[in-house]
């Protein structure tokens, strides 16, 4: 739980950071400017909010790992629910509004995490996990669009390490084998998760994890 603090603390900071000129550049999510994913965060938070106050009585059905599903297509940015977030970060008009939402949700959303018994059991998307399993698992989806958040604006700090490690973690055990250890955790995640083509030399060094690749979380 102290991980997922860091590393949505660290998202936050780096959205507080960004110029308005930023809004409008692409980020590493398919079909998404900046400000897209920015409103996309937006919903995030609300998502962890309603998660953490929605109990459920029955056994976990998903832990950290499980929790996430891998598709068998990268997105395009054409699915009904990507398009309905490039409308509504639009809407928004100016940046600050999106910074000042954010915030606003995204520090309520931090709090309701450290207030959290971990051993609550919570229900989100059909599923049931301890809400420290869900806050763990929640560390990949705040790493994860980190890097998209930075893909193309090197000046802005990356995620901690501590938070790379650990997302590399849980796409190891979702992809059933670990990347080289050659990989820094950076490029692992940027690579098997389909944000960047492998090199010839990286196709060869994975082997036949290679054909495996990517691995679209959602």
């Amino acid at each position: 739980m102290d991980l997922f603090s860091r590393s949505w603390t660290a998202l936050r900071t780096a959205v507080a950071e960004l110029s308005d000129e930023d809004f409008a550049q692409p980020s590493g999510c398919a079909g998404w400017l900046v400000r897209d994913l920015v409103c996309h965060l937006v919903i995030d938070a609300q998502d962890v909010l309603i998660t953490l106050v929605t109990p459920a009585e029955t056994e976990p059905t998903r832990d950290s790992v499980t929790y996430w599903e891998v598709a068998e297509t990268p997105p395009t940015g054409d699915d009904p629910l990507d398009a309905l977030i490039v409308r509504l970060a639009a809407a928004y008009g100016e940046p600050w509004l999106l910074k000042f939402h954010l915030d606003d949700l995204g520090s309520a959303a931090g709090r309701a995490a450290e207030l959290a018994d971990p051993e609550l059991r919570v229900s989100t998307r059909d599923v049931v996990l301890t809400a420290g399993d869900y806050l763990s698992a929640y560390v990949l989806e705040w790493t994860l669009h980190h890097l998209d958040l930075i893909a193309h604006l090197p000046h802005l700090a990356g995620p901690p390490a501590e938070g790379l490690a650990r997302t590399r973690e849980i796409l190891e055990k979702i992809a059933g084998t670990a990347f080289p250890a050659s990989f820094s955790d950076k490029d692992a995640l940027l690579v098997g998760t389909g944000r960047r083509a492998p090199t010839d030399a990286e196709k060869a060094e994975m082997g036949e994890l290679a054909a495996k690749l990517p691995f679209v979380i959602g």
